[in-house]
């Protein structure tokens, strides 16, 4: 058999490459809803001072006014994705939208913290859409190719991050009805873009399924979560891994004005740079790494990372050491978070993934809640070294549990 020439060879593989990207299209409209969704947080940040001068709130005021939105998630996220597995996770998803939009429509025209603060609890009742999302790639994806898919969740989180703080900032000169607005739009365009192009994907409730898992006679009954072994192990490690996320994340601006001397524009610069790398090694670096070295490797080696990056953070003294910082603990979580996620979808069964993942996201939300509270302690009363041996802390958990083995659907 003649053998095909290189040329022919290159091209099939770019051809392989291209089908790969674009091998679940369904996915496109969640990561659209996980940008509105994480937009609408990171584009409060600019009107912080505004609202300060804007309702006469007190500081602790507005540092809770982020945390209600957190609180409310924790108790939502795994209520929402109980009912995905139930009623399927394009009703919950276009529920979740409804309520979003309706929690920045609230917001647009708050004219009291009191207002304020009910947009961001309705925004937290009805926060089930990073959950449901995930479940959605766990009922769509391959085993293979979960956890590739669960970091673009990541990439979307990331992206609004970076670009929310900026539009905040440009719409803030009409106010905080503006951004408001923006954010009402967003969800509407991503509601009717899951009403349009997301196809139900529980296997609960395809038709197809009906002749293999719907059939309640032939599906074992749910133990629950915590009693499967591997899903209480992989939620466990995610607590950690979350909680030393949180810490970092949430105080290293005022760790870097502590310890640097960094401004405001100086820091979000050099954060700014963190999130372009997480960005640039997901597309570039992790997919090979990924296929090299395999899943469980790679989450080894992120979370190790994590651990060495937040021990390092204690130890800079000059701003382009703690950039280093920054843009190892980004390398470490593209190799780490959506291999983690994925692993905890492989460990449950087709009908628990909504569960599971709302329990993953309520150890988020609980993440969310407490990360500033501790970091902002350690800062305030003790050392600044301190802050990055607590993050290390919580991510040597997380690498410990690594070590330990789990049986994943191959």
């Amino acid at each position: 058999m003649k053998r095909p020439s290189p040329q022919i060879e290159t091209n099939d593989m770019e051809q392989n490459r291209r089908l790969q990207i674009f091998a679940f299209p369904e996915l496109a409209p969640l990561w659209i809803a996980v940008f509105v969704d994480i937009l609408g947080f990171s584009i409060l940040i600019p009107f912080l001072p505004f609202f300060s001068r804007q309702f006469g709130a007190l500081p602790w005021q507005v540092g809770l006014l982020l945390s209600t939105n957190a609180l409310f998630g924790f108790f939502s996220g795994p209520i929402w994705g109980r009912l995905s597995d139930r009623y399927g996770r394009k009703p919950i998803l276009l529920i979740c939208h409804l309520g979003t939009m309706s929690g920045f429509l609230m917001l647009a025209f708050s004219r009291s913290m009191a207002m304020l603060f009910l947009s961001r609890i309705v925004d937290g009742i009805f926060g089930g859409i990073y959950p449901v999302a995930r479940a959605v790639v766990g009922d769509v994806t391959p085993p293979s190719s979960r956890s590739e898919q669960m970091s673009n969740i990541g990439v979307a989180h990331v992206l609004s991050s970076l670009l929310g703080p900026g539009v905040g900032g440009l719409l803030s000169r009409w106010g905080i009805i503006a951004p408001g607005l923006f954010s009402a739009t967003l969800s509407l365009i991503a509601f009717l873009g899951v009403l349009v192009f997301v196809r139900e994907s529980n296997p609960e409730r395809r038709t197809f399924a009906r002749q293999t898992i719907h059939a309640s006679e032939n599906r074992p009954p749910s133990t629950g979560i915590w009693r499967n072994p591997t899903a209480r192990t992989l939620l466990i490690q995610w607590a950690f891994h979350t909680m030393s996320f949180s810490v970092y994340v949430s105080c290293v601006s005022l760790f870097a004005s502590l310890k640097l001397g960094l401004n405001a524009e100086q820091t979000g610069v050099w954060l700014t740079v963190g999130g372009v790398v997480r960005v640039l090694v997901r597309f570039i670096i992790f997919v090979p790494l990924l296929h090299w070295l395999g899943e469980r490797k790679t989450s080894f080696l992120g979370l190790g990372i994590f651990v060495i990056s937040y021990a390092l953070l204690s130890l800079v003294s000059k701003p382009w050491e703690f950039v280093g910082v920054l843009c190892a603990v980004s390398f470490a979580a593209a190799c780490t978070r959506g291999v983690l996620t994925g692993f905890l979808s492989r460990a449950v069964r087709p009908w628990e993934q909504g569960q599971a993942m709302g329990m993953s996201s309520s150890l988020d939300s609980l993440a969310q809640i407490a990360g500033p509270l501790i970091g902002g302690y350690v800062l305030g009363a003790f050392p600044t070294w301190t802050y990055g041996g607590i993050a290390a802390l919580f991510a040597l958990g997380a690498f410990a549990l690594a070590f330990r083995w789990i049986d994943l659907e191959s």
